[in-house]
């Protein structure tokens, strides 16, 4: 999948979201003990996504100036 193709995807996955930052799959869990990670819907089968409105909302707001 190409990243135009998931960038047009509703929903991410920590793959997605992992692939995309650039960081380990842990990290992105240790942000989310941190209550830093951006806010995920917990699927029945215990897997996450992210909201894409979410995740740039959430990317936005840790932008710094310059």
């Amino acid at each position: 999948m190409t990243s135009q193709q998931r960038g047009s995807r509703e929903h991410l996955s920590v793959r997605d979201i992992c692939e995309e930052l650039g960081v380990a799959r842990s990290t992105f869990y240790d942000w989310r003990a941190a209550r830093k990670a951006p806010p995920c819907i917990k699927l029945p089968n215990g897997d996450l996504r992210v909201r894409r409105a979410d995740f740039e909302r959430w990317l936005k707001a840790l932008e710094q100036p310059a």
